[in-house]
């Protein structure tokens, strides 16, 4: 076998392997870093939880964008004067709404947002249990139609024909 034919799939693998192992990239510069890694710690714990206005599926840790860089130096800020972790992200949600955060909180203005998904899928159990009733007769049997004796006739001419 040649060299080139066992290399490849080694190479290729290899590829594959350093795409899943290799750690996510974050898009926070050297320069917003915090001194203090507990603080930053915690800071990146934020970050990761505020959505970027601009890209709205990404959190401000993983975005490029200029505000997002601008909400990570804020929390930064906050987290350097003296801010619990729950009063930045409830300054962030005074000042941007529910929106900001990537997973809402469960309250009682979004509770739709929450129960919908599970309301959708007792609605579709519900339907297809009443669809599954109706087909059915009264004594749990599938319903069939009896045959008329007119019906009985053509069915059975039909079947000598073939026969």
């Amino acid at each position: 076998m040649p060299l080139r034919e066992r290399i490849l799939p080694l190479l290729g693998a290899a590829l594959i392997g350093l795409a899943v192992l290799s750690p996510a990239a974050h898009a926070v510069n050297p320069d917003e870093m915090l001194d203090d890694p507990v603080l930053e710690h915690r800071a990146r714990e934020l970050s990761s939880e505020i959505r970027c206005m601009k890209c709205q599926n990404q959190s401000i840790d993983d975005s490029d964008a200029e505000l997002a860089r601008d909400l990570r130096i804020l929390v930064r800020d906050r987290l350097q004067a003296g801010d619990s972790d729950r009063q930045v992200l409830d300054y962030l949600v005074d000042r941007y709404g529910e929106f900001v955060l990537l997973k809402p909180r469960f309250s009682l203005a979004n509770l739709l947002l929450w129960l919908a998904p599970v309301a959708s899928l007792l609605g579709g159990a519900l339907a297809i249990w009443r669809y599954a009733r109706n087909r059915r007769g009264a004594g749990g049997e599938a319903a069939v139609a009896e045959l008329t004796t007119e019906e009985h006739a053509k069915l059975t001419k039909i079947l000598d024909e073939r026969d």
